[in-house]
């Protein structure tokens, strides 16, 4: 049984470890609207402009 207690966290190391992934998921969703709208805007105006 105390093999595994140095591997164990603590809650509030836990609990950073959930934000920082909350936090990197939030930023690859906020990525994906990003570049979507960056080309739906450059075809906007690479048809307007010919």
């Amino acid at each position: 049984m105390t093999a595994w207690l140095p591997l164990a966290q603590s809650t509030a190391e836990e609990g950073l470890h959930v934000i920082l992934g909350m936090l990197v998921t939030g930023l690859v969703f906020a990525l994906i609207v990003v570049v979507g709208e960056y080309v739906h805007y450059r075809r906007h105006f690479r048809h307007r402009r010919y």
